[in-house]
């Protein structure tokens, strides 16, 4: 049976979850609720980096993306950010919508596997 590692896990989810060689992420937003589409944007992804690095892997490693938008009107401003954020030539497969976020005042949110 292969082992499953979890960290930064409360009663309801954990934020990363190891197996088989492979990362999941939970989804990953701001910090800043209030910010613009690109800094909320760069915090996220700020996030993903750090949570990434705690099991072990990177940003060069990822597999697949999902973002989620409060409006498309976001996009261009959020693609700004992620073009300068991904590995060239390690860019993930990705989706990208809009959707209605748990939380009305964040811009975008942002879920990514990795390989080890």
């Amino acid at each position: 049976m292969s082992e499953i590692t979890r960290f930064e896990q409360n009663h309801r989810r954990s934020r990363v979850v190891v197996h088989g060689g492979v990362v999941y992420l939970a989804g990953h937003v701001a910090d800043d609720k209030t910010a613009s589409i690109d800094e909320q944007t760069r915090q996220a992804l700020a996030n993903i980096d750090r949570t990434l690095a705690t099991a072990g892997t990177d940003k060069s490693r990822l597999l697949t993306a999902q973002i989620w938008l409060r409006s498309m009107d976001d996009y261009e401003g959020m693609n700004a950010v992620w073009d300068a954020w991904v590995e060239p030539g390690q860019t993930p497969t990705r989706c990208c919508g809009e959707v209605r976020l748990a939380d009305a005042k964040l811009r975008v949110e942002i879920v990514v596997t990795a390989a080890l």
